[in-house]
């Protein structure tokens, strides 16, 4: 994908994602959201298995697969369903797409800048710190600029 292009990607899917930004900090029921709304509606575990058409004791099953973390994003769907709501799944940055690629820019840019500076320490070239700034900020900006395929070939 040409860097125009990932740009203009990134700040469609960055706006959509911003819509998102304050569910971060809901918290799923104790629970489980299915137990919640279920007994919200005041429909008891035979009434929503006859509704899902499953046994009561796959309800069970399905409120803690839920809790564990097991249940499938099918399962989800249908269970939704039955319970007149959507089933919603989003990966939501923890900040912006544009920050973790900075953060991400900045780590590559900081592990080559230290390689270089070793060099150049050994052959009595090395730069102030200021000049060492000047290099990172550089190197981070041209790296989230032309965003290569090898940004993120190594974790920060």
């Amino acid at each position: 994908m040409l860097p125009s292009r990932k740009r203009l990607v990134l700040e469609q899917l960055g706006k959509t994602l911003s819509r998102f930004a304050g569910i971060q900090a809901v918290s799923p029921p104790a629970r489980g959201w299915i137990r919640a709304i279920r007994e919200a509606l005041g429909m008891s575990g035979v009434q929503f298995a006859a509704r899902l058409g499953v046994t009561p004791p796959r309800v069970t099953a399905l409120e803690r697969d839920e809790l564990s973390g097991a249940v499938t994003m099918k399962t989800m769907r249908q269970a939704a369903e039955v319970l007149d709501c959507v089933f919603l799944y989003a990966l939501v940055p923890r900040t912006s797409l544009e920050e973790t690629i900075r953060r991400q820019a900045e780590a590559v840019a900081r592990e080559r800048l230290l390689r270089v500076s070793h060099t150049m320490m050994l052959e009595s070239q090395q730069l102030s710190e200021e000049e060492m700034k000047q290099a990172l900020d550089a190197a981070v900006e041209e790296l989230v600029r032309t965003m290569p395929k090898d940004l993120w070939s190594k974790a920060p």
